[in-house]
């Protein structure tokens, strides 16, 4: 593991340069130190097989096998009072271990107590679908089929949730290209126009912060639009004066005076280039 860095300053540089970081691990503490998780851990223990447990940053942990996981938390929801699943997601462990971490955050509202229940599946294993139990499981375990590509059995509807049904590929794995990969690069050209239309219209620009003033609508400038697809160079491109891009009267609240000034050319900036 790499040295510990000051992160002091974390809101001005990032501390790491690769997705592959992996942060230093904090104190675990026995659970027997808290009574409320010891009585936890030691009723559990009679019903499934636990492989580990901790405290860590005053948080219960508990780690199962994958296949107790269904029969775990319905004895945690049933008899000991853990009666919200506020959460559930895996992490991408597949290059350090072969595959990945599942985590059930669990909340006992009679007890004002948090349990993360934890369990490890082989990459191409399926888990054991939780919907039965706590029906907010349904979208965050599609979730995590769609980020991850986990296998989720007797789910009622695993599918994708986010990304569309034929997208290649799940973008929360740490393979996964931080640009996307070919497929994504061109996908809605490919779908709407058809692969022969790549070359006319090249690739998708991702950066969001990126402002083309030949874009397809020419709604760039202000002050600079003109009708849809009309062909613009520096020698045809026209400037419209005295525009305006607020209400008449402005924005008035009870009757108060004008929160919102109009919009003054004069004082508005061109940016050459990003800062």
């Amino acid at each position: 593991m790499r040295a510990y860095k000051p992160k002091d300053d974390v809101q001005k540089k990032s501390y790491y340069s690769d997705r592959f970081y992996i942060t230093p691990q904090t104190p675990k503490e026995s659970i027997q130190n808290d009574s409320v998780s010891a009585n936890t851990f030691e009723l559990l223990s009679k019903e499934v097989e636990i492989l580990n447990s901790y405290i860590e940053l005053g948080h219960a942990v508990i780690i199962i096998n994958a296949n107790d996981n269904l029969k775990a938390i319905k004895y945690l929801r049933d008899e000991l009072q853990y009666d919200m699943l506020m959460e559930l997601s895996a992490i991408d462990y597949v290059a350090a271990r072969g595959g990945f971490e599942i985590f059930y955050e669990m909340l006992s509202t009679t007890n004002k107590k948090r349990l993360r229940l934890k369990t490890f599946i082989k990459k191409g294993q399926a888990i054991e679908s939780v919907e039965p139990l706590f029906r907010m499981a349904d979208w965050s375990e599609r979730e995590m089929y769609d980020m991850f590509g986990i296998i989720v059995n007797n789910h009622p509807m695993l599918k994708r949730i986010l990304m569309p049904d034929d997208w290649h590929d799940h973008p929360l794995l740490k393979t996964y290209p931080l640009q996307g990969d070919e497929a994504a690069s061109w996908y809605e050209v490919d779908k709407i126009f058809g692969k022969e239309a790549r070359e006319v219209i090249g690739k998708e620009i991702r950066d969001d912060a990126a402002i083309d003033r030949y874009d397809t609508t020419r709604f760039a400038r202000l002050g600079h639009e003109v009708p849809h697809g009309t062909n613009i160079n520096n020698e045809n491109e026209t400037k419209h004066d005295n525009i305006s891009y607020q209400e008449k009267d402005g924005v008035r609240l009870f009757g108060s005076p004008r929160l919102i000034t109009k919009f003054d050319e004069k004082e508005s900036v061109t940016l050459k280039q990003r800062k």
